[in-house]
């Protein structure tokens, strides 16, 4: 049996709700036949099974992210001590979220690391649209399709519908000058302005850490990243837009060598849905959702609960500080 016609059966079965005896009939075979394609399907990702927990388990922590921070909207996935499962399960979430906003001709621009790759690989929908899914950031040779909104960006259009369109320049430039240019190039710069034009951002949130996926897939040497936290940085936006813990941009040369979005953009795109899975970025997503530039986060049971209390802990120390400064 082709792919196409794998998935004609499995679509009739899960979604227009045929029995394994009716597909029996309709496909001249065995119900045991009907019911190992029905496994390959699942196996060959043409199908997946999710179990979404129940919205009453999470939406306390949702409310309260939402009226302290300011945000439109909260995700939340439930606790799971498998870091990877983790990551699947909060992507699923935000996947089937997109499915409910997306609509013809919406633009998304598309961030890069682990989290903005899992939902791109955990989406489903039967519904075909006319989006285009744009790269936010350039390519980085390293780390694979997580390190690439390109691959991401293909992903998603190809499960959601619509196109993708690529940035055609690398991630990370060694010359301010050389990314200068770049800007200003003409298969570069459309491409931009249209992801400034975005409907949608999807970005990631990333942490100080010397065990970083950002390390380990040498965008940062270990060095840079404790320079970083020497500069007060506890966690970045996109990849190189790094905060503190109040959320106030820590300028490092980094900031001129990379071609993407800037946080100024980001702040003009409608919808930016930032995501973190890692328990290591509680002070990370404080930091972000402090920028004002967040409009839906999406993270953890784990992570949002630990968000309540450093923010009780650190609110006035900062404003405090913020007052010092004012009256100097």
């Amino acid at each position: 049996m082709t792919t196409d016609e794998l998935t004609r059966l499995a679509t009739l079965y899960y979604v227009d709700g045929l029995t394994q005896e009716d597909l029996s009939k309709q496909f001249s075979l065995s119900r045991a036949k009907i019911g190992r394609l029905l496994k390959r399907a699942q196996e060959e990702g043409i199908v997946e099974i999710r179990v979404k927990h129940h919205p009453r388990d999470t939406r306390d922590l949702e409310r309260e992210l939402i009226a302290r921070f300011g945000i439109e909207k909260a995700i939340v996935s439930i606790n799971h001590k498998d870091q990877d499962k983790q990551r699947e399960l909060l992507a699923g979430l935000v996947a089937s979220h997109l499915d409910r906003i997306l609509a013809n001709d919406m633009i998304v621009a598309v961030g890069m690391g682990r989290n903005i790759n899992a939902i791109s690989e955990h989406a489903i929908s039967s519904t075909q649209r006319s989006s285009t899914f744009v790269c936010a950031i350039g390519g980085f040779y390293r780390g694979g399709e997580i390190m690439n909104a390109d691959h991401i960006s293909r992903r998603l259009a190809a499960r959601f519908g619509g196109d993708s369109e690529t940035l055609y320049a690398p991630a990370l430039v060694g010359d301010p000058e050389v990314r200068k240019g770049l800007l200003n190039n003409d298969a570069v710069k459309p491409t931009l302005d249209k992801a400034r034009r975005a409907h949608v951002a999807l970005v990631g949130i990333g942490d100080i850490n010397e065990d970083s996926n950002m390390v380990r897939t040498g965008w940062f040497s270990t060095d840079e990243i404790a320079e970083l936290r020497q500069c007060g940085a506890v966690g970045d936006l996109m990849g190189y837009h790094f905060i503190d813990m109040a959320g106030r941009p820590v300028i490092t040369p980094v900031r001129d060598r990379v071609i993407g979005l800037s946080l100024e953009d980001l702040k003009h795109i409608p919808n930016v849905i930032a995501v973190a899975s890692e328990n290591t970025k509680t002070t990370a997503v404080l930091g972000a959702l402090r920028t004002g530039v967040i409009t839906t986060l999406a993270t953890t049971e784990a992570i949002a609960q630990s968000i309540v209390s450093l923010e009780d802990a650190t609110r006035g120390q900062f404003f405090s500080k913020q007052s010092d400064v004012a009256t100097q």
